[in-house]
């Protein structure tokens, strides 16, 4: 698709020349102003402010190096990175990752996509991102605790519950989160929210370990409302086996779907019968093992190396879940050709353009992944107004403001995709009504801003 608005396509190039070989974001801001530009046809005053050209540039890009010392002594140095992106409708919100893929050109992607998601949930939320290239796979928990201290040692500098509020991502659990949370309370010698994913006993929020992939199913679940459908009887395929994937599995599974495969980087089980909730949790929570285990411990289920290859698989609903990019063209003409009805994104870009093309060309029911997955910042944002009121709500208090926020943000995205004449195209009606929140804040707020 190429830019039918000489103004979006100047804003586009620019922002290539500025971050030339940055391909995750470039590919995050195309797809976004590719599909606003009937908004700028149709709001000339947003051009005028200059909000486009504004939006896709952070306010604060901040990266650090991060020195830890080993199990064996030895000295080690990683890249610490945090992205303020945009604070039109409240303080930073974006998790951090602590990957070795992690780069300015990553951390700036999630960034800009927190942007949109955070403003679809209805909170007072901006949108960040961090993280570093640092692998907390195969360290001791010392090891992992020492680069968390040194990590946030500098971070803290540039975070409050007021200005910047990280939460978990790939790599960050409750593990790091204390770690986390416990440096930025010695040094800043306050017990304060700035955190989200924190433990029960110390201000973290009931249902939150839960709430991506809890809020993923609840959004599909309107997808398919919206068509007389429902999960009943479903056979559905998620990748990934991380805190998303299996909640995600849980929640299909409540609501009458049948998971049959789970996935990590190594490769991907199939289980015909259902997986075994219970049996990749003490895999994956527990033992920290790869998922290969799940095929030695249940009788019928077969692992497979490699990750693609689980799109090879019949189902009705696939639920990508695990990282950016991993379902590709192929992939999605596979699912496609062996009868698959919906796709909705629980990781973050999961589907490469070409992927999203081929599903749309299709009539495959696409839920992206700013929409779909926002359940985990929401409860984030929840999380903040339970530590800002000194407050714990109840289990089933969370899980209905979750429900009741994913089925705003599904109608949201809905009604903007009819009004800008693009009706059931979730992916342009949640860009645009995320990005029309932002925009009018933006002016309101001054072109200085």
């Amino acid at each position: 698709m190429s830019f039918s608005n000489k103004y979006i396509a100047s804003v586009y190039e620019a922002v290539e020349k500025r971050n030339a070989g940055e391909a995750e974001f470039l590919q995050a801001v195309r797809e976004v102003l590719e599909t606003i530009e009937p908004v700028i046809e149709k709001r000339p005053d947003l051009q005028a402010a200059g909000v486009v050209e504004r939006i896709v540039e952070p306010e604060r890009f901040i990266q650090f190096r991060v020195s830890w010392v080993d199990d064996s002594g030895r000295v080690q140095v990683n890249r610490g990175f945090r992205v303020q992106f945009n604070s039109a409708i409240g303080p930073y919100k974006g998790g951090l990752r602590l990957h070795p893929s992690v780069n300015a050109s990553v951390i700036k992607f999630l960034g800009f996509e927190q942007i949109f998601k955070n403003s679809l949930t209805g909170l007072p939320m901006g949108g960040g991102k961090g993280g570093s290239d640092f692998d907390p796979k195969g360290k001791s928990d010392m090891e992992v605790m020492r680069f968390c201290q040194s990590f946030m040692t500098e971070l803290s500098k540039h975070i409050g519950a007021d200005t910047d509020v990280p939460a978990g991502d790939i790599g960050v659990g409750a593990r790091e989160i204390g770690y986390m949370f416990g440096q930025y309370k010695r040094l800043a010698n306050e017990f304060t929210g700035v955190l989200t994913g924190k433990g029960l006993t110390y201000g973290g929020s009931l249902a939150r370990t839960e709430a991506t992939g809890y809020g993923l199913c609840y959004f599909v679940r309107e997808m398919l409302a919206s068509k007389g459908d429902s999960f009943k009887g479903k056979t559905v395929v998620i990748s990934g086996s991380g805190n998303v994937a299996i909640y995600a599995t849980q929640k299909a599974t409540e609501l009458g779907g049948k998971v049959v495969a789970l996935s990590d980087s190594s490769g991907y089980v199939y289980d015909p019968n259902g997986i075994q909730l219970d049996v990749v949790k003490q895999i994956k929570e527990v033992e920290r093992l790869r998922i290969s285990e799940y095929a030695k411990r249940v009788s019928g289920a077969t692992f497979t190396p490699g990750c693609s290859g689980i799109w090879t698989i019949k189902c009705d609903i696939a639920l990508p879940c695990a990282t950016q990019n991993e379902l590709d063209a192929a992939s999605a003409e596979i699912l496609v050709k062996n009868g698959c009805k919906l796709v909705a994104e629980g990781a973050n870009m999961p589907s490469t353009p070409e992927a999203i093309e081929c599903f749309q060309s299709n009539g495959v029911m696409f839920g992206p992944a700013k929409a779909a997955n926002a359940g985990g910042v929401a409860t984030s944002g929840l999380e903040m107004s339970q530590n800002s009121q000194r407050l714990a709500w109840t289990f089933e208090e969370v899980d209905a403001k979750l429900d009741g926020i994913m089925k705003g943000i599904y109608k949201a995205a809905y009604d903007a995709s009819v009004e800008y004449g693009c009706p059931g195209n979730l992916v342009a009606g949640a860009n645009i009504a995320g990005f029309l929140k932002v925009a009018e804040a933006m002016k309101a707020q001054g072109i200085a801003y």
